[in-house]
């Protein structure tokens, strides 16, 4: 995490766009939030859409604004996020579903710094920094004819791969801290240490569901859970090894034998330590061994 935001830090104060890549849930919207805070624009707006949220009329919309009548429903001028950002960062999530027929707006706009909003006349002035995300190959949508090339270029100045989060060392435990002091701030529970058993389990977890998942994993924490430290039984089910509703019998015994195996690692092959983990006695541990065949 440190080596990641020292990157973003130096990428922040070169002002230029930057393009960030990776799975669902990788934490994208962080990144760009990070690099707008640590950029000399970080006193001026930030602003996010997701461009896979609307059509594409009201995509143009959002982002350049209207004038009253442009079209049906439009009863009032509205500004769009670009005006809105203004000496700030717009941040474009899912930026390669911007239709095509939309893309050489937004090139016009990050060119000659001027858009015109929709059912408008006058051109408007702005001054604004890109930063976009997708989880899918800029270079494929160009090559298959669904997105500009051009803008491709434009947009990826700076292109920055975010790994899954089971990839990156250090990562888990640091973002854990960063999500717990969000909700510390919120003051529903306040979480000032975990206990090692609890951040075993968090670090030795997989994350399938990345960032977005382990910022859910610590806001269930803190509505399950009392007290100022976290434990085992504040995490989810899955962190804790437990298996979800109308699992099979054979998955039921291939859960157990993995929460065995995870324990006695966690603990360096202690059976007694991991036997007070997992809630057993020692007995009982030693005839789930023999019965999973772990002797």
């Amino acid at each position: 995490m440190d080596g990641l935001f020292t990157r973003l830090r130096r990428v922040a104060r070169a002002q230029c766009t930057v393009l960030v890549g990776g799975e669902t849930g990788t934490g994208k919207e962080l990144v760009a939030r990070a690099i707008h805070a640590e950029s000399p624009r970080r006193k001026a707006p930030f602003q996010a859409v997701n461009c896979a949220t609307f059509s594409p009329t009201l995509l143009e919309s959002e982002l350049f604004g209207h004038v009253r009548g442009a079209f049906t429903g439009a009863v009032r001028d509205r500004q769009g996020l670009f005006a809105l950002a203004h000496q700030g960062t717009l941040f474009l999530d899912e930026v390669a579903e911007i239709p095509l027929d939309l893309q050489g707006k937004m090139l016009r706009v990050m060119q000659e710094k001027t858009f015109i909003p929709v059912g408008a006349t006058r051109p408007v002035n702005v001054d604004v920094r890109v930063i976009s995300a997708t989880n899918k190959s800029l270079r494929r949508e160009v090559d298959e004819g669904r997105f500009r090339d051009d803008l491709s270029y434009r947009l990826r100045v700076v292109p920055l791969l975010l790994p899954p989060l089971r990839r990156r060392d250090g990562d888990v435990e640091a973002l854990f801290w960063h999500f717990v002091g969000e909700m510390n701030q919120q003051g529903m529970r306040r979480i000032e240490g975990v206990t090692r058993t609890a951040m075993d389990a968090i670090l030795a977890y997989p994350w399938p569901g990345n960032v977005r998942e382990l910022r859910s994993a610590v806001e269930y924490a803190f509505v399950v859970g009392e007290g100022a430290v976290l434990d085992v039984a504040d995490l989810t089910p899955e962190l804790r090894g437990e298996p979800p509703p109308g699992t099979p019998a054979s998955s039921l015994a291939d859960i157990e034998r993995g929460r065995i195996l995870a324990a006695l690692a966690r603990h360096y092959g202690r059976k007694a330590a991991a036997a007070a983990e997992l809630g057993m006695s020692r007995t009982t541990l030693w005839r789930k061994l023999y019965a999973h065949r772990l002797r």
